[in-house]
């Protein structure tokens, strides 16, 4: 008896082997296809920035570190195609960029939204449903700084006082956040459009020539500009424009919490997305599952490698990492918004 029950499970113990033989070799016969593939190859990392911006900053840090989490360790270029705030690289690689795993994007923060708010432009000729979304280096939250002689100490002082902010131009968050706080909140913000980029827009609230700003974005130049006046006493943030507070002002409210009805947070909700977005990074449509899915794991891993992390900090870069699923999951619900609140939503960002 003992004999036949030793025997009985040798052989579920060969046929569970077997059996497990048969499940992991697919999957393993899938990573070695993908390392094969990778071997020796070059990939190229298309940036929709210029040469030394923020954007070309996080990309070239990308390349530097996320080729050793790629099978067969390929080498990575990154090339720059500035042009019409990111359109051009995102059409590029839509259409025209090769759809085998050796070309990946990264994009402008807006370019998620970009058919959202303009359906009917013939120069949007991407699907951002169709990419594959590796991920975002960076998540971005904005400030609204008022000067304390303006009188206005917080956000429901935006609902009594009438006030200025300086802007670069009409489609800039600078102006966007704005009108929407005073469609959305009731506030009495005049924004003052023409400046020639961030700084002049800050230099413009330090002079005194407006009351306030309002940011897209908190790079580090952008904070260290502000903390002397704002440790002066000379200007305080009263507001911040994204899904989350920023961890060092965890006492300043975002506008989805100033607003009190459901439209007025799902607009924000919808607009902030960009904010999430913040640095993305992508592939064209098409690229094979099996290599996709390497190269969204090795984008991943490679936001963790403490190389990377100690030359972010060295270099000044900030990390605030979200996954490739999550943005899908964000694009997915923006473009399954209703059509009157969509156009709403428009109006606004006209």
């Amino acid at each position: 008896m003992t004999r036949l029950m030793n025997a009985r499970g040798a052989q579920a113990l060969a046929l569970a082997l077997a059996l497990g033989l048969l499940a992991v070799t697919p999957a393993r016969a899938q990573t070695e296809a993908v390392r094969d593939f990778y071997a020796g190859k070059r990939l190229t990392l298309i940036t929709s920035a210029s040469s030394g911006g923020g954007y070309d900053q996080y990309a070239r840090l990308l390349a530097q570190h996320m080729t050793k989490y790629i099978p067969g360790a390929p080498s990575m270029i990154v090339q720059n195609m500035p042009g019409a705030e990111g359109i051009k690289a995102a059409n590029y690689l839509a259409a025209i960029a090769a759809r085998d795993g050796t070309v990946l994007g990264g994009l402008q923060r807006n370019t998620g939204l970009a058919r959202f708010y303009q359906p009917d432009s013939a120069n949007i000729q991407f699907d951002v449903q169709k990419f594959t979304w590796l991920g975002s280096m960076q998540q971005e939250i904005g400030f609204m700084l008022v000067r304390t002689a303006s009188g206005v100490t917080d956000a429901a002082g935006l609902k009594t006082r009438g006030i200025t902010a300086s802007s670069t131009s009409r489609n800039s968050p600078a102006s966007i956040y704005p009108r929407m706080l005073n469609e959305l909140y009731g506030a009495r913000i005049k924004v003052i459009e023409g400046y020639g980029g961030s700084q002049e827009a800050l230099l413009a609230l330090e002079r005194g020539e407006a009351d306030s700003h309002v940011s897209g974005g908190t790079s580090a130049a952008f904070r260290a500009r502000y903390r002397p006046w704002e440790k002066a006493g000379a200007v305080r943030i009263i507001l911040q424009l994204g899904m989350e507070r920023d961890r060092e002002y965890p006492d300043v409210p975002t506008a989805l919490e100033i607003v009190d009805n459901a439209d007025a947070k799902r607009i924000f909700e919808i607009a902030f997305v960009e904010q999430v977005m913040g640095r993305p990074f992508m592939l064209p449509p098409d690229v094979p599952k099996d290599r996709a899915t390497a190269l969204q794991r090795a984008f991943d891993e490679a936001l963790k490698d403490k190389d990377l992390i100690a030359d972010a900090d060295k270099r000044g870069i900030e990390l605030d990492p979200v996954g490739g699923a999550s943005i899908a999951k964000l694009l997915d619900t923006v473009y399954s918004t209703p059509p009157s609140l969509a156009e709403r939503i428009r109006n606004m960002v006209k």
